[in-house]
């Protein structure tokens, strides 16, 4: 009982000390909390958005997949289901294809769904956002991204195409929330009556069918039933099924989510866990006599290791319960913020779980013990008589030597496989690369003691210059340290390292990909006709006379090879983009040769005919035409389909042209051809840079958690370097230097050492980053350099931090007279 009393008294005289890392392990398990609860309902977003599109039905039928899946099910199955004992109502939900036309009569880029609004309101499984339900033939929904592209209003006329090709006018009544029907997700939705459907629509289908089960009967006996009167050909399942399945892939998505967040908490607990260590070993630095003296009135070593491991227990048990309550502060105030937010369908808490909380503690109290077991073995391994004679514990030169081998090793082998990664293939040259820096930079992190203060002494020859006294005296005191200023800098170092690394890859992936991917399709704009068919004459002339244009027709036709329908294409492969997939291939193909999008080998005929499959599967039959799989010469597919219609024209600016010119030439050509849906391919590429440039943003903000937490760690130890000199300060104040002096001289050693630590991560994260993007990107080529402003925002960031972590310690020295100074050592 004595010796826990001993160690809480010793904690409690050094909870000042100590009260900072204290901070950075409540802050890493806060950020634990917060980033394990926000992945769930991120993973719970995907779940709830899923299980919106089952509705509300009490019972589902769906086809099964191996019965006609595709065609939908038998119109005659909702007749059964109606007569079925405990059926209250049934609602096909019927599909289709239709057009919604622009003010000019055109139609939008994309073919619509038109779907079915059931008569039961309990049926109703589309999400209003705004007006009323639709009540007759004239009357429709439009989802609010194509009511915004419109520019229309509820109550507005809107102009749609019927199922015979012929223009309507219809009643906008309402708007559909599309995020409540992610399978539809980009595509525009008409919503009408039942009844209606099929006025405008094309290849109506039954998708599914709802059913409400009345107040008195058993859902599983209903269940039961159903599957009785419909056979074989249908599924039935409950409601909480259907939703079951409808989330049954977010165990997916919640594992790639998790993974990422994990990852930059991991890193901000690793940085947690070096500024517990730095701090301990400064704070038992300072109490080597008194440790001296436990062993000379007997305590052992293994007694002054577990004294310290106490301490450090009761440390992170109250630093983590501190981090508890944070974390579920957190998660109540972002519980609060997103529910006044409109998420549609989602509905959202990111209030931690119980299970979450305890692990996320007990994952900071072992954060703390095992930061404090280093110190603790280095403390106690120091001789009595050496402790209290002042002099440091004889060097192991063992010792030494093995840490200089360990160094160079990870120096040499990380260095080795960072250059094998830039110059090799993917996919094996993104683990290279990624084993090579974290060994690298285990490798500059050991030799840290050195090059911190080194680069101190360049940083500090301003700092003299224009700092005067206290210039000087930061920048010896940083020098003359080289083991603090390496073990405080090394939290800094690590955060600004993996957070310049971070965005200097994607920056450059995606500066290497977006163009790329852009540059690889083949054309800019691709034209084909609403729902399939040959491209009039008129339009294929108009494009071509257009002189702004560049025009690539693709011909295709179904052909029977082998008794089984193929679609086949051909194109002039002279005329398509040279960045094109394989387009070497098909310049290569001569007569008889197919390209197949399947991967398909031998040969196939047709009629007199015999095509000889190219080896290896090619993406450019489906590039060309969305359901061609099969690309071959244009006399070769004379010889299999003579007079096969154009079906698709590509088109790209002309030499010299740039694409907004291209657009408004493409729209003066087929002003007369409102039948035809032009598509944008660069929109793959924008998506792609959409996402990018997310990752970037989000881990960016992520990753300067990191920093902020090494930030405290640099406030720590500066404050334990005041108790440390207080015999200095107080001569210095003797001297006759201001307190304003004194706290400039703090100051300057925060920022100093902050530069420091941000220069070096800098160099190194550029290092890393730029090789990460080589080896994604080695068979394209890394485009541009570092990205300038996202470095400058880090070592912004990194003065901010230093700034801040000076606040304190500049206070607490300005406070200090000479007097009391000189009696607190």
């Amino acid at each position: 009982m004595t010796t826990y009393r001993y160690t809480v008294a010793e904690l409690r005289g050094q909870l000042r000390q100590l009260l900072l890392s204290g901070a950075a392990i409540a802050l890493g398990v806060a950020f634990l909390i917060a980033s394990v609860s926000g992945s769930g309902a991120l993973v719970d977003s995907y779940s709830q958005t899923a299980a919106a599109e089952v509705g509300p039905a009490d019972i589902q039928v769906t086809a099964k997949a191996t019965a006609g899946g595709a065609g939908g099910l038998d119109p005659a199955a909702a007749e059964r289901i109606r007569q079925t004992a405990g059926v209250a109502s049934a609602a096909p939900r019927l599909t289709g294809k239709g057009t919604v036309l622009a003010a000019d009569g055109r139609p939008l880029d994309r073919t619509a769904a038109v779907s079915a609004v059931a008569e039961d309101p309990a049926l109703r499984w589309q999400l209003l956002k705004d007006g009323r339900w639709p009540a007759g033939p004239g009357e429709v929904l439009l989802d609010t991204g194509t009511v915004h592209r419109l520019d229309a209003a509820v109550g507005a006329e809107v102009h749609l195409t019927r199922a015979d090709g012929s223009a309507a006018t219809a009643r906008l009544v309402g708007t559909l929330d599309e995020r409540g029907a992610p399978s539809l997700a980009g595509v525009p939705i008409i919503g009408v009556p039942a009844s209606a459907v099929a006025d405008y629509a094309t290849g109506v289908t039954t998708d599914r069918i709802d059913v409400r089960v009345t107040p008195d009967a058993s859902r599983t006996g209903t269940v039961d039933a159903l599957r009785a009167a419909l056979g074989t050909g249908a599924q039935v399942h409950t409601h909480e099924a259907s939703v079951a399945e409808a989330t049954r892939q977010s165990s997916t998505m919640y594992g790639v989510v998790l993974i990422a967040a994990l990852s930059f908490v991991l890193i901000a607990l690793a940085v947690a866990r070096m500024v517990v260590g730095n701090t301990f070993t400064v704070v038992l630095a300072q109490r080597t006599r008194q440790l001296a003296l436990l062993r000379c009135v007997g305590a052992d070593r293994q007694q002054l290791r577990r004294l310290i491991r106490r301490q450090g227990l009761l440390l992170g048990v109250g630093a983590s319960a501190a981090g508890v309550l944070l974390g579920v502060g957190l998660g109540a105030l972002g519980t609060a913020v997103i529910g006044g937010l409109d998420l549609g369908p989602v509905h959202l808490s990111l209030m931690p779980s119980p299970l979450t909380c305890l692990l996320a503690g007990l994952f900071g109290v072992l954060l703390t013990l095992l930061a404090v077991r280093g110190p603790a073995k280095a403390a106690a391994a120091v001789p009595p008589i050496a402790a209290l004679g002042g002099a440091a514990a004889p060097a192991d030169g063992a010792a030494r030597a093995r840490a200089a081998v360990w160094t160079t090793g990870l120096l040499l082998a990380g260095t080795a496989l960072l250059v094998a990664g830039a110059v090799t293939p993917p996919p094996l040259s993104l683990l290279a690369v990624t084993v090579g820096a974290i060994a690298n930079f285990f490798g500059v992190l050991r030799l840290s003691h050195r090059v911190l203060p080194a680069v101190v002494g360049l940083l500090g020859r301003p700092a003299r210059r224009l700092g005067g006294t206290a210039g000087r005296l930061a920048t010896q005191q940083l020098r003359l340290n080289p083991g603090r200023t390496g073990a405080t800098g090394s939290a800094l170092l690590l955060g600004v390292t993996v957070m310049v690394g971070a965005v200097t890859a994607l920056d450059l992936t995606s500066r290497s990909l977006v163009p790329v991917v852009s540059a690889r399709q083949p054309g800019v704009f691709s034209a084909t006709v609403t729902g399939g068919g040959a491209l009039p004459a008129g339009a294929l002339g108009a494009l071509g006379a257009e002189p702004g244009l560049t025009v690539t027709p693709v011909r295709s036709a179904t052909v029977d090879l082998d008794g089984r329908p193929t679609v086949v294409a051909a194109v002039d492969p002279t005329r398509l983009n040279s960045s094109t997939d394989d387009v070497d291939r098909a310049r290569a193909l001569t007569e008889g040769g197919a390209l197949s999008g399947l991967g398909d080998t031998g040969t196939r005929r047709a009629g007199d005919v015999e095509l000889r499959l190219q080896p290896g599967r090619s993406s450019l039959p489906f590039t060309l035409q969305t359901d061609a799989t099969l690309l071959v010469t244009p006399a070769t597919l004379d010889r299999l389909a003579p007079g096969a219609a154009v079906t698709t024209a590509w088109i790209s600016p002309a030499a010299g042209g740039d694409r907004p010119t291209a657009r408004r030439a493409l729209d003066r050509a087929l002003a007369d051809h409102p039948q035809l849906t032009v598509t944008d391919t660069a929109a793959q590429a924008d998506t792609l840079r959409v996402l990018l440039d997310r990752l970037k943003t989000v881990s960016m903000a992520l990753l300067s958690f990191s920093v902020a937490i090494a930030g405290l760690g640099v406030a720590a130890t500066l404050m334990l370097s005041i108790s440390e000199r207080s015999r200095e300060i107080g001569m210095l104040r003797a001297i006759g230097m201001s307190r304003e002096q004194l706290r400039r001289m703090l100051t300057l050693e925060a920022l100093l050492l902050s530069l420091a630590g941000a220069l070096v991560g800098t160099v190194l994260g550029v290092a890393y980053g730029w090789t990460a993007a080589r080896s994604i990107t080695s068979t394209l080529g890394t485009v541009g350099t570092p990205p300038l402003l996202p470095i400058l925002a880090a070592l912004a960031l990194t003065v901010l931090v230093g700034l801040a972590a000076a606040v304190l310690p500049a206070r607490r020295v300005g406070r200090m007279t000479a007097v009391a100074a000189m009696r607190a050592s």
